[in-house]
């Protein structure tokens, strides 16, 4: 703040400076002009080329002064909004699109730091200008000031209408260009099936109807602002003419002096730039208080998934995974439907592998995403050794728990960087701590059948590009489950982490992942029979309750419901072939990439 303050002093300062130039112009047409002395002149004229030097290196100083200071604010603005979203549950980011968050983080900071560095700073110093301004032209001449400050009477009536006509526009004009970024990002990262199904004249025509609103919004824009400016170009114009005719007519009666006449209008002339400029600075405020408006909308969002006031600490728990009475229902779910889970009760053991299987929409996955706060219970507790998952803080739980999705999500960063995630500790620069993250490495691609990251050009530091979309849908789900795994948490949940691959490659990862489960507690969520065949015990979800849970062999002597889901099981994969590309689509891929 003291450098705004600074940088509005130096430019109220400069234009006080110009605000006495005029001055001086009287004295040199009422003395030497007058008078006839010339060489009286060459004192007053550079008195009036030092005002007019000072005034420039003044406003150069203003800018000098907040350039730094107003991209350390934004910079700032732009750190809190990433930390908000970072720490605002899954479920704000369901409910809000991609392109509005990042219309926010990007374009609305940028009008909100111009506005501080800019807008503001020149408001102020104008503002107080034009006051200082037409106090002097009335103690010039108080019938030709008095006419100036009617005269602009109608400005400020027609700034009072553009500022509620405007501030609707503004608004409705940048979150179109939240839902334009929104399509443009969708249909980049859907480029692929937008390509296969020749779907991209399609997707350029709905893109071309929102353009085109926008567009139409910003001509409403144009056309208010054009009008505000009509105002004030007309009304200082007018004002000026009718102060001419006036001044001449003083002037002819002996009432003014010639050189008093051209102060007047001197001072009119500095006055023109803070008086034109009122309608771009008034469009200029509103659109930065709209994007202020839209900032705090995410500032301000209640995060209902926060840390325990006194929470509880773990440093190595036994893995123990119990649900107790869990219901959940989504927030935007209507009341008709009910709860997704109703009454879930589920215990796995330390160390022991519970498959969790069922039919599509059953819970599954809803199950998966409570043990790490993903979202939060709605009735009864998901408890880890016997504690409320909820006397935590979310940092230390997901310490606990990792999990590997169906999926899979990269990071445009190295393979190395991706599969260390979950272990910051290891990201330092010590022989120690870089030799036992090479160690952590190995062993987790080795796990996850993943050693086609060292055939990658440059090995395990290759970057896999934006969402790993650079590799196959089974590499990526090796790569998230291998950081899943050097994770080393006690407790392991996988939403279906192998369906993307192949049969035999599915085979190896499940022989290397058996020595991982041994001493670890897992809860996987099987869409496969040969996931199922991993686990110790079975857990069958049916209609959000845990119906059944036994050995994969005693729910097939036991249950009907069971034999039905895995018959079903069996049917998806073979009609799907058994997962990704074969093996040898796959190897050409690896060997074109190295």
């Amino acid at each position: 703040m003291p450098a705004f303050a600074a940088s509005m002093a130096a430019a109220l300062v400069a234009q006080l400076i110009a605000l006495t130039i005029p001055q001086v112009l009287q004295q040199i047409v009422d003395g030497p002009l007058a008078d006839g002395d010339a060489s009286a002149v060459v004192p007053l004229a550079l008195l009036v080329f030092g005002l007019g030097a000072t005034e420039a290196l003044l406003y150069a100083l203003r800018r000098w002064l907040v350039v730094g200071p107003g991209t350390k604010v934004e910079a700032r603005m732009r750190n809190a909004l990433y930390a908000k979203l970072q720490d605002l549950p899954v479920s704000f980011h369901d409910r809000w699109p991609s392109g509005q968050l990042l219309s926010r983080a990007v374009s609305d900071l940028g009008l909100i730091r111009r506005w501080l560095s800019f807008g503001l700073v020149l408001t102020g110093a104008n503002l107080v200008i034009i006051g200082v301004g037409v106090g002097i032209l009335m103690s010039m001449n108080w019938m030709l000031g008095l006419i100036f400050l009617v005269c602009s009477l109608p400005l400020w009536w027609a700034g009072w209408r553009f500022e509620g006509r405007y501030s609707e526009k503004s608004r409705l004009s940048q979150d179109q260009q939240g839902d334009l970024a929104t399509a443009v990002e969708e249909s980049v990262h859907g480029i692929r099936v937008l390509k296969a199904f020749g779907r991209g004249k399609h997707a350029l025509s709905s893109f071309r109807a929102q353009a085109e609103s926008l567009r139409r919004t910003e001509i409403e824009k144009a056309r208010l602002d054009a009008n505000i400016w009509v105002w004030i170009m007309v009304v200082p114009t007018v004002a000026l003419a009718l102060c001419l005719v006036v001044g001449v007519w003083l002037a002819a009666n002996g009432q003014l002096t010639v050189g008093e006449l051209v102060a007047f209008f001197a001072t009119a002339a500095v006055l023109a730039w803070p008086i034109e400029s009122i309608g771009f600075m008034l469009a200029f405020a509103l659109d930065a208080r709209t994007a202020t408006d839209r900032f705090f909308d995410i500032l301000d969002s209640e995060n209902t998934i926060v840390d325990p006031a006194e929470p509880k600490h773990d440093e190595r728990p036994r893995g123990e995974l119990a649900f107790s009475n869990v219901h959940f229902r989504y927030q935007d779910s209507p009341d008709r439907f009910g709860d997704l889970l109703d009454g879930v009760e589920l215990v796995v053991e330390p160390g022991e592998t519970m498959a969790l299987v069922g039919l599509t929409g059953s819970g599954k996955t809803t199950m998966t995403a409570l043990t790490t706060r993903l979202y939060d219970v709605t009735g009864g507790s998901v408890e880890l050794d016997g504690v409320d998952v909820r006397a935590f803080t979310r940092e230390e739980l997901r310490r606990h728990i990792a999990m590997a999705f169906e999926d899979a999500t990269l990071f445009s960063a190295s393979v190395r960087d991706n599969v260390l995630l979950g272990r910051p500790e290891l990201a330092g620069d010590e022989p120690a701590v870089q030799a036992e993250a090479e160690r952590v490495l190995d062993e987790a691609l080795r796990i996850a059948q993943a050693g086609f990251a060292y055939d990658l050009p440059e090995g395990v530091d290759t970057k896999v590009g934006e969402e790993g979309m650079s590799l196959s849908g089974g590499q990526r789900q090796r790569l998230a489950l291998a950081r899943a795994v050097a994770a080393k948490p006690a407790v392991l949940v996988l939403d279906d982490p192998l369906s993307a691959l192949d049969v035999a490659t599915e085979a190896r990862v499940e022989a290397e992942l058996r020595s991982v489960l041994a001493d670890t507690t897992a809860l996987i969520v099987a869409h496969r029979p040969s996931t199922v065949m991993l686990a110790d015990r079975v857990a069958l979800l049916e209609a959000g309750r845990v119906t059944a849970v036994g050995t994969h062999s005693e729910l097939l002597r036991e249950s009907e419901h069971y034999r039905f889901v895995i018959s079903s099981l069996e049917d998806d994969e073979r009609r799907h072939g058994g997962g990704d590309a074969d093996e040898a689509s796959e190897s050409m891929r690896e060997e074109a990439a190295s």
